[in-house]
Parts: C-alpha cells; sequence; structure tokens
C-alpha cells in the first residue's frame, strides 16, 4: 500500500525546497500563499459539487473567496481559535499591505488578510487538517451554502 504524502510534503521534496523556520516567515508572506491554499479549497469544493462551465465556477467561487466573506468568517472563528492561531491572525490583521481590496472596507480587508495569515501557516506547518476543519466550521457559523 502506498504511503499517502501531502501536496506540501510532495513540493518539499520534488522541489527541493530547504527547511526554513516558520516563525521568520511575514505576515503578509504567510496570507499570500495562505490566499492561494484557501482558494484552491473553495475551488475544489465548488468543481466537486458539479462540472459547470469554467464561467459559472468561478463566479460561484467568487462569492466565497472575497475579504467581504473572509472578514466575516475569522470574526465567526475567533472563540474557536488556539492562543497561537489568534496571535498568527493578529499579526496578518495588523500587517501593513500597500494593496486594498476592490470591494471590501479596509477593516474587512486587513480582516481577511488575517485569516489568510493564519490559512498559510496552517498550510506551511503541515496542519491541513486544522485548517479544512477551521474553513469548513467557518461556513457553517457564517450559513454560507457552497
Amino acid at each position: 500500500m502506498e504511503e499517502s504524502v501531502t501536496i506540501l510534503d510532495a513540493i518539499k521534496r520534488d522541489f527541493d525546497c530547504r527547511e526554513i523556520d516558520i516563525r521568520t516567515y511575514s505576515p503578509l508572506t504567510l496570507a499570500y500563499i495562505g490566499d492561494a491554499i484557501y482558494d484552491l479549497v473553495i475551488r475544489t469544493i465548488v468543481v466537486e459539487r458539479g462540472n459547470t462551465s469554467a464561467n459559472k465556477l468561478h463566479r460561484k467561487t467568487v462569492n466565497y473567496v472575497n475579504a467581504r466573506i473572509q472578514a466575516q468568517m475569522i470574526e465567526a472563528l475567533m472563540d474557536e481559535l488556539t492562543e497561537e492561531e489568534r496571535g498568527i491572525y493578529k499579526r496578518g490583521r495588523n500587517a501593513k499591505s500597500y494593496t486594498t481590496a476592490k470591494n471590501a472596507s479596509v477593516i474587512e480587508y486587513r480582516k481577511a488578510t488575517g485569516f489568510e495569515a493564519l490559512c498559510g501557516f496552517l498550510y506551511l506547518t503541515g496542519k491541513q487538517e486544522r485548517m479544512l476543519a477551521l474553513v469548513k466550521r467557518a461556513i457553517e457559523l457564517v450559513g454560507l451554502h457552497i
């Protein structure tokens, strides 16, 4: 039987990525990868719910991958985060970003950046199951129907 390997493990192995202390990553770096991994999770859910045109898939996905929804999600999750997770979120939220969201307030954008930093941190530390559990719980708490 073949051993299960995460995509992160396979990337590190196949592309000879060196180990770096995650605590040295800036919160915006964590948010950068967190944005991508959260987007991948939502896209996967949307695709798994039905095969349709790429345009329809995209229109559905953007309902869940945006700063306003991500801000609502992290607000709903705050009581369920560990102290370490709360700290990562706050670092991301308080980071000085040079970009802004098109359809969200500055406060929503900063909260979303914190949420993405948390997703990135959990992904890069091999805690994908925890990240998925938090995303699933946030979807439930916010009442999203993907």
